[in-house]
């Protein structure tokens, strides 16, 4: 963590991520698809979020996000590049089941979608935890 992040707020990051996750398995379960893959991507959001400020950068934009994501985690080699790959296909496909009235979810999508979302998170608190980062 560098001396400008803020742990509380990191904290804070990981908390929405861990309940954004449990809401993804608890509408997937439910048939719930769409809402199932919004939830995942924005457990995903949360989860960068929190490195992002642990590495202290701070952002407000998803594209930001996925920006800053790439370019001082990714690229640097601190994170893998499949993560990167999760994010940008979590948030195409909640882009699409929040606003396409025409997208419908398959069954298989959604789970991949919210095991990826556990991989995500899994991944970056493993991460936060080896750079010093309580959890």
């Amino acid at each position: 963590m560098t001396e400008s992040s803020r742990p509380e707020e990191v904290q804070a990051e990981l908390l929405r991520a861990d309940k954004s996750l449990a809401a993804a398995r608890s509408l997937l379960k439910d048939d719930f698809l769409e809402d199932a893959l919004s939830r995942a991507y924005y457990s995903i959001l949360h989860a960068a979020r929190a490195v992002l400020l642990a590495e202290g950068v701070s952002v407000s934009s998803h594209r930001a996000v996925r920006r800053l994501f790439g370019s001082h985690l990714i690229k640097p080699g601190k994170l893998a590049v499949r993560l990167a790959k999760i994010l940008a296909e979590e948030q195409d496909d909640r882009f699409l089941a929040d606003y396409d009235a025409w997208f419908h979810a398959e069954r298989e999508r959604a789970e991949k979608r919210v095991s990826e979302a556990a991989e995500f998170l899994a991944a970056i608190k493993l991460f936060l935890r080896s750079e010093g980062e309580r959890q």
